[in-house]
């Protein structure tokens, strides 16, 4: 330890107090309180260096994950939307170009790389001009019942 008017140098550094523990020394005796089996419970493969069973073996029985029936199908090709409902863009000025950058720059979407599809939860009372990757039809007859139109991008 070095005192406040000493300049701390490489020869005199130290580790902060409790920070270095000691490694607990494992089958030294039955004196160390760790000794005979060294923590590791009677004989057998869990007793062995390196040894163990893989996660979800169930000692011969057949697995849970194979006793269960398998259902269902992941369709590769799905399209995950980003969905905005017409109520969020309340909060805007009236006649502002809505944009996917437009809502990307505003904090709106969660996932950027997927595109916007716009539904019609909520009132719309504000004329807008939105161009989205999608739109549903309660949606666009919210909009453009508020006066507003509805641009659909093209992929």
């Amino acid at each position: 330890m070095t005192t406040k008017t000493e300049m701390k140098t490489l020869g005199n550094l130290s580790p902060a107090p409790g920070s270095n523990t000691k490694k607990k020394r494992l089958g030294r005796g039955p004196g160390s309180g760790m000794g005979k089996t060294a923590a590791r419970g009677g004989k057998g493969q869990t007793a062995r260096k390196g040894g163990g069973i893989r996660a979800g073996f169930e000692g011969g029985q057949t697995p849970l994950y194979r006793r269960l029936p398998k259902r269902g199908f992941t369709n590769p090709f799905r399209i995950e939307y980003n969905i905005l409902n017409i109520s969020l863009l309340e909060k805007f000025e009236a006649g502002t170009k809505i944009t996917v950058a437009f809502l990307k720059e505003k904090g709106l979407i969660r996932y950027p790389t997927f595109p916007v599809k716009l539904l019609g939860n909520g009132e719309l009372k504000k004329k807008f001009t939105i161009a989205v990757d999608k739109v549903s039809s309660s949606a666009k007859i919210a909009i453009e019942k508020a006066g507003g139109s509805v641009e659909i991008k093209e992929k």
